[in-house]
């Protein structure tokens, strides 16, 4: 940088602040020092002189940013040759990990005898990942984006699971030229294909409703039942309501339990506000509420947060080429899995760590109890409805918070005050026909309808011979024929 034909003198003398043997760069630093000691008095020599304090400074700052690239360029290497060796590293990547898939979409071509094709996106599911998801296999799948730096733009979707410990799970990754119906399409089905998905499978999906994200499972997937995320659904709230009132009243409609509850919470943001009542009316409850969900993924999140945290930890290899991005991704799983094994290892016991403190603040509640409330709420024909002093389960039809993963009722765990809590069916009169009530003959045997009964012991009449209280016996009675067969307990005396 040439500094004496960007920069004009303004001020001061420069012959006797310069030495002779002063080189180039020692006297940008010099110029500057020289500006700063001119005097101040002169407002017209000030303003002259912070337009050239900044013209210094950027060419400092486009000095600095051209040789940040240059570096980055040495270290990464450079992002438009990465895409010649991609297939080169595609085939190591499946050569030191088994049963790894890794596809590779390209810009259709005109011409087919050229030699080279435009990159579209990449797929890629590391075979250790499929085989440990097959093990441990918890239907419940994240499903987020996130934008990549650098000249050529895009985005990396992911698909993260929950393990055992209710920690992240990395499962599959892409990147894709932009979130749309035929990338999440591309994306999902080759998923799919990897995990044995089919369009019965009973999964369950979170997301954030990405553009395309919903068209796309509901086509592949057709029986998964696909949540959204709360936060995101706040978020779009606020554009409209804001204040801690809508967002409690917005918490309070998802994290309800049963469906009388959720209609209850519903009719309080309509007094509040009808319109936002409307608006949240259309989003569909199996989407948003506990109490319509199914209860067959075992977990009751309502907030996208294993993608987000999984996003967060990959975000410095957004800005990265290609190979550098993927190669990024694929490291941090690693550690991240080597990680969660040294932390098994460490557990005592079948259980896993956040598995045990559960249970363990289970069985304190439990202990604590001393009472258990019961409230029939009403009988049906296929099962009794009785709820639970802590309204959690629905005894009669699928559990809903009890077969959660990480809130138990403390009554069905069977700890009540040290004895095992027992709910029993309520009982219920049965219903005498109109025939049993008729007094008729089947065969040679007559009805008993409307008859007394003679007790065997004192011949009195009313009660039998197991509830006789041992009145006075009556000589001559109807029990005379009985006493015969009775081993002489009803004989009488004069």
């Amino acid at each position: 940088m040439n500094i004496d034909k960007d920069v004009e003198w303004v001020g001061g003398s420069s012959e006797s602040n310069v030495p002779e043997d002063t080189q180039q760069g020692d006297l940008e630093v010099i110029n500057t020092e020289v500006l700063l000691s001119g005097s101040s008095s002169d407002e017209a020599n000030d303003g002259k002189r912070r337009k050239t304090i900044r013209a210094i400074h950027r060419a400092y700052e486009n000095d600095a940013a051209l040789g940040k690239a240059q570096a980055l360029k040495h270290v990464q290497g450079d992002y438009a040759s990465q895409y010649r060796l991609l297939r080169d590293y595609v085939l190591e990547v499946q050569a030191r990990n088994p049963d790894t898939t890794v596809k590779i979409d390209v810009e259709s071509e005109a011409n087919p005898t050229v030699e080279t094709r435009t990159f579209r996106r990449i797929y890629v599911c590391i075979g250790a990942l499929k085989r440990g998801f097959a093990a441990g296999r918890r239907d419940f799948l994240g499903l987020d984006g996130a934008f990549v730096k650098g000249p050529y733009l895009g985005q990396v979707l992911s698909v993260v699971a929950l393990d055992g410990n209710n920690g992240i799970y990395p499962l599959a990754y892409v990147v894709v030229e932009s979130e749309t119906l035929n990338s999440w399409t591309w994306f999902l089905s080759n998923l799919g294909d990897d995990l044995g998905l089919g369009t019965n499978s009973n999964f369950t999906f979170m997301s954030d409703r990405q553009k395309g994200l919903l068209p796309a499972i509901a086509t592949l997937f057709p029986c998964a039942e696909h949540r959204y995320c709360l936060r995101h659904i706040h978020d779009n709230m606020k554009k409209n309501w804001r204040g801690k009132v809508f967002k409690d009243l917005l918490w309070e409609c998802a994290t309800t339990s049963n469906v009388q509850h959720f209609h209850q919470a519903m009719e309080k943001l309509k007094k509040l506000n009808n319109d936002a009542y409307e608006w949240l009316k259309q989003i569909p409850p199996q989407s948003l509420a506990r109490s319509h969900f199914t209860g067959r993924e075992h977990c009751d999140a309502l907030t996208n947060n294993l993608c987000e945290a999984f996003n967060s930890k990959i975000e410095d290899g957004h800005d990265a080429p290609i190979i550098n991005c993927i190669e990024f991704i694929r490291e941090y799983i690693m550690k991240k899995i080597v990680k969660v094994d040294k932390e098994i290892q460490k557990v005592v016991g079948p259980l896993t760590p956040t598995a045990t403190t559960i249970l363990d603040k289970i069985k304190s509640k439990a202990e604590q109890s001393t009472k258990l409330h019961v409230k029939k709420v009403g009988i049906n024909r296929n099962s009794v409805q009785t709820w639970c002093g802590c309204y959690l389960k629905t005894w009669g039809g699928m559990t809903k918070m009890w077969e959660s993963h990480n809130h138990l009722c403390i009554h069905v765990t069977g700890y009540q005050a040290g004895k095992r809590c027992i709910l029993l069916r309520p009982k219920k009169k049965r219903s005498i026909s109109i025939v049993e009530k008729e007094d008729f003959v089947r065969g040679n045997t007559a009805s008993r309808a409307h008859r007394s009964v003679t007790c065997t012991k004192c011949n009195n009449v009313g009660h039998n011979a197991k509830t006789c209280k041992g009145q006075r016996p009556i000589i001559g009675g109807g029990g005379g024929q009985s006493q015969v067969k009775g081993k002489g307990k009803g004989k009488a005396t004069t």
